[in-house]
């Protein structure tokens, strides 16, 4: 992917539609190139053309994603929420099932949630535990902060365990995400070196996005589903990163 192509792909994830012609304009390049770069983004399953226009994979709505796979995703969140202590301060990034486990921990015992989502902010606003959201710049599409003041209030927080989303993994390229600034966040996150928890589905595994989620740091632990292929745990278990199978009915056959 070269660099015209993922800053079209930015673009596109950040506005969920956008027409060829003003692709071609904000590029500075022909109809026909976009639509050749739009073509190789498509085979790579990193949009969908329709009609003209360039389409995002997936929408940052939470409300949206948490209807894809609920059952499944409630599954994964009620286990992850077995490795919260009572008493812990947890950090919580975003997305949906991340949202799900800030919601089930709120409600079932005595924690501090630190969390860069003002959605999950407000998801927990009638409960009794305590929130903190680092200051930072407020992206409208995920409802999340993200920045330079981000990275800095991160720092200066302190968690002892992260829950994270990812956007794709595979062995050439290392765990990735869609957005270059919430993936500066997680790469702020696996900085300080503490536990940090991979909370994702399987259909992640096998993609490959942008942006890199990089550190001298490594993901400790990844919770997903029973779907996840033999050669994909292996994968994991080579790097030394735990992986926590659950199936959609809530047990978890291997670890």
């Amino acid at each position: 992917m070269n660099t015209r192509q993922q800053n079209i792909l930015q673009v596109v994830n950040q506005r969920k539609s956008v027409s060829v012609s003003e692709l071609a304009q904000i590029s500075g390049v022909s109809v026909v190139t976009i639509r050749q770069d739009l073509n190789a983004l498509e085979r790579g399953s990193y949009l969908k053309r329709v009609h003209g226009y360039a389409v995002a994979m997936e929408s940052d709505d939470v409300d949206a994603r948490m209807q894809t796979n609920f059952q499944l995703k409630k599954s994964l969140a009620e286990y992850a929420a077995s490795l919260v202590a009572e008493g812990e301060s947890v950090f919580i990034e975003g997305g949906s099932a991340n949202a799900l486990l800030a919601r089930y921990l709120a409600q079932s015992r005595r924690v501090t949630i630190i969390t860069v989502s003002c959605y999950i902010a407000h998801l927990l606003k009638d409960t009794d535990c305590d929130v903190i959201i680092p200051g930072g710049f407020y992206q409208k599409s995920s409802e999340s902060v993200v920045g330079p003041l981000t990275r800095s209030a991160i720092q200066l927080v302190h968690f002892r365990k992260a829950f994270i989303g990812i956007d794709g993994y595979h062995e050439d390229t290392g765990f990735t995400g869609r957005d270059m600034m919430r993936s500066d966040v997680v790469s702020a996150v696996l900085d300080k070196g503490v536990e940090t928890i991979a909370l994702t589905d399987s259909s992640k595994f096998g993609l490959i996005q942008p942006y890199a989620l990089t550190s001298q740091h490594q993901i400790s632990r990844v919770v997903t589903d029973d779907a996840l292929s033999a050669a994909y745990r292996a994968s994991l278990a080579g790097l030394g990163i735990r992986c926590d199978i659950v199936t959609e009915e809530g047990r978890s056959p291997a670890g």
